[in-house]
């Protein structure tokens, strides 16, 4: 169908956008990250100094003691996933989005108007032989219609016998148009037909090129 290309093409336009969300998304999870982690720091810190300054001694105060130690790194381990979220894989991604997109003046991206293009262009051909043969077909259907219709005109005149001689050729000459313009009409169908199909299989191997392309991406 003329025109189907238009998905794989904004397939490329939600591609910028969702690299976006998928920034925004990397973001907040740092985000959880260090407020963890931060937490964990801040547990641990206020716990410390209750204990040192609490009753408690001996194997008590070393196992309470280990539990901060504990939290501490934990607190470590949320700091160091957050640092790689921002470092490695939220830069990852911003990278690719700035290599892979380039902002057009008038809107829009470079990529997107390329693959547009590019489908366009693979498809115009077949595409004016296709409006072609919408227009033959719905010249040979109205063809046929007509012929119908003066056909039946002329019966009803022969049943009814209330034209004149010369009425009933016109009526006669009437049918025998219309039968050389389905003829006509029937022919051109055809043969556009048959030129739609030729170039049918070209159609398709230039469609899959562009998208292919559009594929690598």
């Amino acid at each position: 169908q003329v025109g189907n290309y238009k998905r794989t093409v904004k397939r490329i336009d939600d591609g910028h956008r969702l690299c976006n969300d998928l920034m925004n998304c990397v973001h907040e999870r740092a985000k959880i990250e260090k407020s963890y982690a931060q937490q964990l720091t801040d547990w641990s810190k206020r716990w410390r100094q209750l204990i040192e300054k609490g009753p408690q001694y001996g194997s008590l105060e070393k196992a309470w003691s280990a539990i901060m130690t504990e939290a501490d790194k934990v607190s470590e381990l949320h700091q160091e996933v957050k640092n790689s979220l921002l470092n490695d894989d939220f830069e990852k991604v911003k990278n690719w989005q700035k290599d892979a997109y380039h902002k057009q003046i008038m809107g829009g991206f470079k990529e997107a108007k390329e693959a547009d293009d590019g489908f366009r262009k693979a498809q115009k051909p077949w595409a004016k032989k296709l409006k072609e043969l919408e227009t033959a077909k719905k010249a040979y259907h109205l063809a046929c219609k007509e012929e119908k219709l003066a056909m039946t005109r002329e019966a009803n005149s022969k049943a009814e016998q209330s034209n004149t001689p010369e009425q009933q050729k016109k009526l006669q000459d009437k049918v025998e148009k219309c039968k050389q313009d389905v003829q006509k009409t029937q022919e051109k169908y055809e043969k556009v037909l048959d030129e739609l199909n030729k170039c049918t299989p070209q159609y398709i191997e230039s469609m899959e090129q562009v998208f292919e392309q559009c594929q690598q991406f």
